[in-house]
């Protein structure tokens, strides 16, 4: 194992050196125009090309598709429609392969029972890592990683490895908005967490 791999593995949360306009995002989220819904409710900004282009043919099945090579992916109509968001995401693909994108709402008084993602962190190999930016919080909603809570503030970025056993508790009135980037991990986004590392 490489040296940067190695030495992220000691941290399952990295507040990463990356703060990003929440009023921006937030209005442009609000500007889908997205109805209600119950629980929790997931918007893609960025998915698998043939889910957008519906002339694209389907690729094979995949075996795990949190390996963000088993197809091709494409912007959705939702965040060509956000400039700001599209600019948050650039940030990283000038550098990496971005994979899915998406903004993930829980409900008010609502929670996201314990489990893990196999695949979501560096030390897993062929995997992808996850960056969170919340962008609507309020002082009710608590992230769980390995039992214990991350302070994510609105417009922070945050490396979490969700390999390990995390949940969600919005105890709040108002809904919990993150914006979350998937990408395949390459030594400027290691280096970059590594070097993130207090």
């Amino acid at each position: 194992m490489d040296t940067i791999a190695s030495k992220t593995q000691s941290k399952d949360r990295i507040k990463l050196p990356f703060t990003f306009d929440t009023e921006k995002m937030l209005a442009e989220f609000e500007a889908l125009q997205l109805g209600n819904f119950e629980y929790y409710n997931v918007i893609p900004l960025r998915c698998p090309a043939h889910e957008v282009d519906k002339s694209l043919p389907f690729p094979p099945p995949a075996a795990d598709y949190a390996d963000g090579s088993w197809t091709d992916w494409m912007d959705t109509p939702a965040l060509d429609a956000a400039p700001y968001l599209k600019s948050v995401i650039d940030t990283f693909r000038e550098h990496t392969k971005v994979t899915l994108v998406r903004l993930l709402r829980l409900a008010p008084d609502s929670i996201v029972k314990e489990h893990t993602d196999p695949t979501l962190g560096l030390e897993v190999e062929r995997s992808v890592i996850r960056l969170t930016i919340p962008i609507l919080n309020n002082d009710q909603v608590e992230f769980f990683l390995n039992n214990t809570t991350v302070p994510m503030n609105p417009g922070e970025c945050w490396y979490l490895r969700l390999t390990d056993p995390h949940r969600v508790i919005n105890g709040g009135t108002e809904e919990r908005i993150n914006l979350t980037i998937d990408m395949i991990p390459n030594e400027w986004i290691r280096k970059i967490i590594t070097d993130s590392q207090v």
